[in-house]
């Protein structure tokens, strides 16, 4: 009997140690998710103009939302921010931090499979009303459908003060979307899990309080190489 309450003992403090390296290892995988859709985007031809991508102070990256949640009203998908650092978005870019996508009426847009989609932050404006909570797309912060192609002047006087372009990838194809009506808000629960404490995203891209985790490296990488230099001044 000793044994056995032994063993027991053993397994159940084996499972409450397994539970938050489990989580942390979902939260690893979506950012490694992120950074291959990422790549893969950048590597098309005719996807997000350079002239744009240089003047992003974020990048949000949704990989792989489902249509099956749009029925039911949840969550539509998770995926990552990440920020330029600095003051003025200046500087490198930095941690990652954990986003969802909830709401809106696109699901027409969808179509049958997983559909990527691919979010840039403008201007502080809109990176400042991210991080702080829940944001409405098209009421909150200003979204237009992002233009596609490597042509500079594809970024015109309108598109460069909305705050939020949004592009989505759906059976290999690449275009700008329209998503007024959706939702980014902070994903609290999955920062709390990838850095193991409760960290918010202001604390996160604007105050750099953490270090970007191995599993983030490959996107930040991607985003450095893509566009080391923030242009928009």
């Amino acid at each position: 009997m000793r044994f056995t309450r032994r063993a027991m003992s053993a397994l159940f403090t084996m499972l409450i140690l397994a539970a938050p390296m489990a989580a942390q290892e979902t939260e690893r995988a979506r950012l490694q998710e992120s950074a291959t859709v990422m790549k893969e985007i950048l590597n098309v031809p005719d996807s997000i103009p350079q002239d744009l991508l240089n003047r992003a102070e974020c990048v949000v990256v949704m990989p792989s939302v489902k249509k099956l949640a749009f029925g039911f009203g949840a969550s539509y998908g998770r995926g990552t921010m990440v920020c330029r650092t600095g003051e003025n978005f200046d500087g490198p870019w930095g941690p990652p931090a954990m986003f969802a996508l909830e709401g809106g009426s696109f699901g027409f847009q969808i179509g049958g499979e997983a559909t990527d989609f691919v979010f840039l932050v403008m201007n502080q404006s809109g990176a400042n009303s991210l991080v702080r909570s829940k944001v409405k797309l098209g009421a909150d912060a200003s979204v237009a459908a992002g233009p596609v192609g490597r042509a500079a002047d594809a970024a015109t006087d309108a598109l460069m003060r909305t705050e939020i372009l949004s592009y989505s990838r759906n059976r290999g194809i690449f275009a700008g979307v329209s998503l007024e009506g959706s939702t980014l808000r902070p994903d609290n629960g999955a920062n709390r899990k990838l850095y193991g404490h409760d960290v918010s995203a202001r604390e996160i891209v604007l105050q750099n309080e953490v270090k970007t985790p191995e599993a983030g490296m490959k996107l930040t990488q991607t985003l450095r190489n893509a566009s080391p230099k923030n242009l928009s001044s």
